[in-house]
């Protein structure tokens, strides 16, 4: 009776190796076409800034509103950012927002609720 107890507390401490080993294997090898695959959770999709450089995104134009508030946007300055917005790839939303953040422009509060959607879909997904 034992030795049935032993085995069968062998085998599920065997199977419970094996299957962790298996789970961070396939972890390693899926990962996106944007990330390192060093760190857990991916850098590319984190929203804080690690980084003191600004990284553009053909947006050069958007620097002429540097410090304006995110509520004092006009509808065609609010299309200025959307238009930049839907040129991006949504591996790429994250970063132009930490750009953004960097070069201290406050994006109107609809597209950075846009962006926001749009980075945690990608997340989701």
């Amino acid at each position: 009776m034992i030795y049935l107890l032993a085995g069968i507390v062998a085998a599920l401490i065997m199977a419970y190796f094996f299957s962790r080993k298996s789970n961070t294997e396939e972890e390693q090898t899926v990962v996106a076409d944007d990330c390192c695959g060093a760190h857990e959770v991916c850098e590319a999709d984190s929203l804080l800034s690690s980084s003191d450089k600004a990284e553009y995104y053909e947006d050069e134009d958007l620097d002429s509103y540097k410090g304006h508030a995110a509520a004092n946007y006009t509808d065609d300055q609010i299309e200025e950012f959307r238009e930049v917005l839907f040129t991006l790839k949504e591996r790429e939303v994250a970063g132009w927002l930490k750009s953004l953040q960097i070069r201290e422009i406050n994006p109107p509060e609809i597209i950075r609720e846009e962006a926001l959607m749009i980075v945690a879909e990608r997340r989701g997904a």
